[in-house]
């Protein structure tokens, strides 16, 4: 019985090495849309309820203007029923949060809380350099 059990486990455990590398070769597309495919990629997590998201609010609108064309700004409501499930599949336990893209779709940089748009904008152009 002992060698069958060991045999499963290591059925299983190859099963599930396969299978996570398929899915991570497949895609890096986690939320339809995020990352922007072939494009730096600046998400945004938030509420309007929320005191820092409401600073962050005009950052982020003039982030976008700014880099249109050259990167994706993408703000996400918590809140907004059209954005239900985006906030777990992308794995943000507060808000806000900011996610950054490389132009692959690999997530390069995280930050929770509060993030001024010179720091923005730096991580920003640090990966169009790339």
């Amino acid at each position: 019985m002992k060698k069958f059990t060991g045999f499963c486990l290591l059925v299983v455990c190859g099963l599930l090495a396969a299978w996570s590398t398929a899915a991570l070769a497949a895609s890096t597309e986690v939320v339809p849309g995020i990352p922007v495919k072939d494009t730096v990629t600046l998400v945004d997590v938030g509420a309007t309820t929320c005191v820092q998201c409401r600073l962050m609010a005009p950052l982020l609108d003039e982030l976008k203007e700014e880099y249109k064309g050259r990167a994706a700004v993408i703000v996400i409501n918590v809140y907004d029923p059209a954005n239900a499930g985006k906030a777990e599949a992308l794995k943000v336990m507060a808000i806000p949060t900011q996610i950054f893209y490389d132009r692959q779709g690999r997530e390069v940089f995280r930050n929770l809380g509060f993030l001024d748009k010179k720091a923005m904008a730096a991580k920003l152009d640090e990966l169009l350099a790339q």
